[in-house]
């Protein structure tokens, strides 16, 4: 099987485990707003940004480290002393971490039992990414969308019982995550027989997997101070209220960022194994334009459907939400286009570029930030990420040259079909169109980002549809 087709077969597999639970996750977002204040809801994104931020640091993005070292492994014994490494370095980041944020959030004033609800969500993602990195490591695609159906599941259960049951609050959705985490991640150590590949400390191999891990960290730190800088000066200089509305606006721009993650999932390993081939060329343009295209088609899509969407699912507390939507969907579609670039890199083993675009363009987004937020409030978050993406897309587009050409295709088009959808979602604030117009036009919009989007991505579906009946017929 060549890669394109291999790709397509585990985006799909991981799509499986993981749509369903998030469609179920997003139709409970009615309960989430009628429940948590827009402060509370703040206050919760706040901690999971400040968890994002952390585990990179504290684990060194070991365990990215152990993936992409397991693509070229030929036998157990190497297996064995790749994944241990990995498992010793994380326990003692882990074991360094626990005393340290006690010490710290003590003497910032924070409560013991939102303190060791914090440690322990932290604690719970470590082990939640190392558990899908093993799996994805030794090619085990299909548990791996097994485990994110589990998390999935389990998450929105929890969530419902603390929320409605317990009323528990921002709290009580930390503790929801952080059990179904951990469960998720000790059925998978389990099924996979971790014990089997405990061994010893390696020297040479530590010191070879630290050095291909430790410039993903200020790439990945970097991602999260460009949201987390958004989130801080937000809820300290305006409000956590102001937060859980740009919070809420992030919400459906997330989509898009879903929909690719299960792509750049199956993407990593594939792009590893591409670089051994001889079209190699050809193999990263023809993805390049696939991917594009579809996740322009997403972006578009999105963005119509929203004003039917958005009354529906989100209480009128977070009404405000609604006009940054565009903004943010527009900065997700550049920024996954530039981790696109970012998987290339990882192949190549290059991981220094990603770490120094991204160090850039969270300092530009930093600065933005404090010279607009005052001035324009929460458009300030939203521009500022909008001018980090871009920055970091084409700064590695060119910095890609080294090692491929990628070609373009023309933009004068969807820029045309983009600014139709986006004038009509803004006809909601113009007061001389009254309210049976807008409704047309946004219906005339959905329809024109559904037919572009189908035309435009033609010979993909028909791929996928051609593939899904050959594999009917034959069994």
């Amino acid at each position: 099987m060549n890669q394109k087709k291999q790709l397509i077969k585990n985006t799909v597999i991981i799509a499986i485990g993981k749509l369903s639970t998030q469609i179920i996750s997003y139709l409970l977002l009615p309960l989430y707003t009628s429940k948590l204040s827009p402060s509370e809801y703040g206050t919760y994104d706040l901690i999971c940004t400040l968890s994002l931020f952390l585990c990179p640091v504290i684990t060194l993005l070991m365990e990215e480290s152990m993936f992409r070292f397991l693509i070229d492994a030929v036998n157990k014994n190497e297996e064995k002393r790749i994944i241990s490494q990995t498992i010793i370095y994380t326990l003692f980041g882990t074991i360094v971490f626990i005393p340290l944020a006690i010490i710290i959030l003590n003497l910032t004033g924070y409560e013991g039992t939102l303190i060791f609800a914090f440690i322990m969500f932290v604690v719970s993602n470590i082990f939640i990414g190392l558990s899908n990195a093993l799996a994805r490591g030794l090619s085990k695609i299909k548990l791996y969308s097994l485990s994110n159906f589990i998390l999935g599941i389990g998450t929105i259960i929890l969530n419902i019982i603390f929320i409605l049951g317990l009323k528990a609050g921002a709290e009580g959705l930390l503790w929801a995550n952080t059990i179904a985490n951990i469960t998720t991640a000790v059925v998978i150590f389990s099924m996979l027989k971790l014990w089997d590949y405990f061994g010893k400390y390696n020297k040479k191999t530590m010191k070879e997997m630290i050095r291909y891990s430790v410039p993903l960290v200020p790439n990945s730190i970097s991602w999260n101070i460009i949201n987390m800088s958004d989130r801080i000066i937000l809820t300290q200089i305006i409000g956590s209220a102001a937060n859980g509305i740009y919070a809420m606006a992030s919400k459906f721009p997330n989509i898009i960022s879903v929909i690719y993650g299960y792509f750049y999932t199956a993407w990593k390993e594939s792009a590893a194994r591409i670089t051994k081939e001889e079209n190699k060329s050809a193999h990263y343009n023809s993805i390049y334009h696939d991917m594009k295209r579809l996740l322009f088609a997403v972006t578009i899509c999105l963005i119509a459907v929203m004003p039917f969407a958005f009354p529906i699912l989100i209480n009128e507390a977070y009404e405000e939400a609604y006009i940054y939507i565009p903004i943010i969907m527009i900065a997700t579609y550049y920024s996954n286009l530039s981790s696109y670039f970012g998987g290339i890199f990882s192949a190549y083993k290059d991981t220094k570029i990603m770490g120094t675009t991204t160090i850039g363009a969270a300092l530009i987004n930093l600065v933005i930030d404090l010279l607009l937020v005052k001035t324009i409030g929460i458009y300030a978050a939203c521009i500022s990420t909008l001018v980090a993406d871009l920055i970091i897309y084409y700064y590695r587009k060119n910095k890609l040259r080294k090692y491929i050409r990628l070609k373009e295709l023309r933009f004068t088009g969807p820029l045309i079909i983009l600014a139709i959808i986006c004038f009509c979602y803004y006809t909601k604030f113009m007061k001389f169109i009254p309210t049976p117009l807008y409704w047309i036009l946004n219906i005339i919009s959905l329809v024109i980002a559904i037919l572009y989007s189908m035309a435009n991505n033609y010979n993909l579906v028909k791929a996928l549809t051609n593939r899904f009946k050959n594999k009917k017929v034959n069994k």
